[in-house]
């Protein structure tokens, strides 16, 4: 092949007009001792808080302890590649997060890797993980409701876009099964879901992946997972790598729910760190900054004004408990920074109850502006009623002898519990849970026995949706329950009574009927509860 000149003289020229002389200065220093996820670096004087550093292997570290001859390093991974005496390079830069539509239907890790096998994500940007919250100027009230599909939630414990809401109780009595049927229920709503995993088993969270994935949830959802073998960091870092996702979202005008599983797993990884480090512990070994730990991140919750396009990231940590202790000292810092608090008792769990939602103790503090005005009007006396029931049944166990009015008031009570229990994966529409409770509260289930509640909750919706549409479609439409609207749901849930069920529908007919199974109420037994045959 001829040698051509002008190739070879633009080539040069090339070459000449990109060469500099100007030589790049990195900061580094060298790795003093390292292990259990830490590296203690000396020769970084100008290293900040907050800084990447890139060991010879290519794996990350983020600076977290300052002291005076060395910098303390949590590294992003694992830490068998890296020796004492190894150069660590200063990048000048601070920890971030891929962000984008990009990420939705994907399982990454705290610093954005895939992990799910579907190949690499091409992100829209990428944003530090740690960012300010915004401030009061930049925040509006909370006044739009999140639904949950969880009837005892969305009636009695409301969430709003933008609310802060703790999830507690012990270990297995259904807080992620609260959190997953959340997640579902966001369905055709708009709302992008993220579920950060800290601290579970792997089996755990492909299953979670693969529940939503079938309920067709993975296409609004992202996942962001640092397992129970994953190093202490990359636990520690998880959390805000999920809220930095959602914020992006946020900041578009969107509408983000993020759930944190759980909080109590995030701050031992902390502990662990902070131990490791050598900072000064102090209660239950947690150091002294574990409040703010939390308190920056669950701050970044909010609704944003409508001058910031009105966004909003709400919130739902999940705190697991020993034994019932509310009063520990992670319990009691996050239940002091959210907005409310929905308790899991483990005994209502284990006596059927589900979910086992502790009404008496759990709360909302932005109540009834995070509900539609229909849900409002029947949530009102259902909180009333409970209430009673709650105060009767407690006295009720110190003596059989009862007036009717009280047998009466048990009685009811007894099929509001069962009125409230869910199957989980079985979201409700809202319009739904109106209808029932309206039933409830206006004295329809009291002539029926509890073992006919279940199929009453279930057959009165599907009736109303083929029969009296118009109903469904002015609860959905308007939201708001008047006088016309409540005597046609009264005369339609008669109907069906008569067609089905074969008994009276009046409430004022059906106190006989109640009264029978109102004394079984009082002794505490459920009417619908076969005995036990001897063996």
């Amino acid at each position: 092949m001829p040698i051509r000149p002008e190739e070879i003289v633009a080539i040069l020229k090339q070459e000449i007009e990109s060469f500099s002389t100007e030589h790049e200065t990195v900061e580094a220093g060298q790795v003093l001792q390292v292990g259990d996820g830490i590296a203690r670096i000396h020769g970084l004087p100008k290293a900040m808080v907050g800084d990447l550093l890139e060991f010879p292997n290519g794996l990350k570290g983020f600076v977290l302890n300052l002291e005076e001859d060395n910098v303390g390093c949590i590294i992003l991974g694992p830490d068998d590649g890296i020796h004492e005496g190894d150069l660590v390079k200063d990048t000048k830069t601070i920890v971030s997060v891929p962000v984008g539509e990009t990420l939705l239907g994907r399982v990454v890790d705290a610093i954005g890797q895939p992990l799910d096998g579907k190949g690499p994500i091409v992100p829209r940007d990428r944003l530090p993980l740690e960012r300010p919250a915004p401030n009061v100027v930049q925040r509006q009230s909370v006044s739009e409701p999140l639904q949950t599909g969880i009837q005892a939630i969305d009636a009695l414990i409301p969430i709003g876009r933008g609310q802060r809401e703790l999830i507690i109780g012990d270990r297995q009595t259904g807080k992620t099964t609260i959190a997953i049927d959340t997640i579902l229920n966001q369905k055709d709503t708009g709302v992008i879901c993220v579920y950060v995993a800290i601290g579970q088993k792997t089996s755990t969270v492909a299953q979670i992946a693969d529940q939503l994935e079938r309920a067709g949830a993975m296409k609004y959802t992202v996942i962001v997972a640092a397992n129970a073998a994953d190093p202490a960091p990359m636990q520690f870092l998880a959390p805000y790598a999920g809220c930095t996702i959602g914020e992006w979202f946020r900041d578009q005008g969107g509408h983000v729910l993020c759930i944190y599983d759980d909080l109590s797993k995030h701050a031992a990884a902390y502990r662990q760190i902070s131990l490791l480090l050598r900072r000064p512990p102090g209660r239950e070994a947690y150091p002294s900054d574990i409040f703010y730990l939390h308190a920056r991140l669950l701050e970044r919750a909010a609704k944003l004004s409508p001058a910031l396009k009105g966004g909003s990231l709400t919130a739902l940590p999940i705190i697991e408990t020993q034994a019932g202790d509310f009063s520990a000292y992670i319990p009691t810092n996050v239940i002091s920074i959210t907005d409310g608090q929905i308790i899991l008792d483990a005994a209502l769990f284990n006596s059927g109850v589900r979910p086992a939602i502790n009404a008496g103790l759990s709360v909302s503090r932005v109540g009834g502006n995070a509900q539609i005005k229909a849900m409002k009007k029947v949530a009102g006396p259902l909180r009333l009623e409970l209430a009673q029931y709650r105060e009767l049944a407690a006295f009720a166990q110190f003596s059989k002898d009862l007036d009717k009015a009280t047998q009466a008031q048990l009685a009811r009570g007894e099929r509001l519990v069962e009125l409230l229990k869910q199957p989980p994966r079985q979201p409700m529409d809202v319009a739904d849970q109106i209808i029932t409770i309206f039933a409830a509260t206006q004295g329809f289930l009291d002539p029926l026995p509890l073992r006919d509640v279940a199929p009453f909750k279930e057959g009165v919706c599907r009736f109303i949706a083929e029969r009296h549409p118009e109903i469904l479609y002015r609860l959905r439409k308007e939201g708001i329950l008047d006088d016309a609207l409540m005597d046609s749901l009264k005369k339609a849930i008669r109907e069906f009574l008569d067609e089905v069920f074969r008994r009276p529908a009046s409430p004022a007919a059906a106190a006989p009927h109640g009264a029978d199974t109102a004394a079984t109420a009082a002794a505490g037994r459920d009417a619908a509860t076969p005995r036990a045959q001897p063996a």
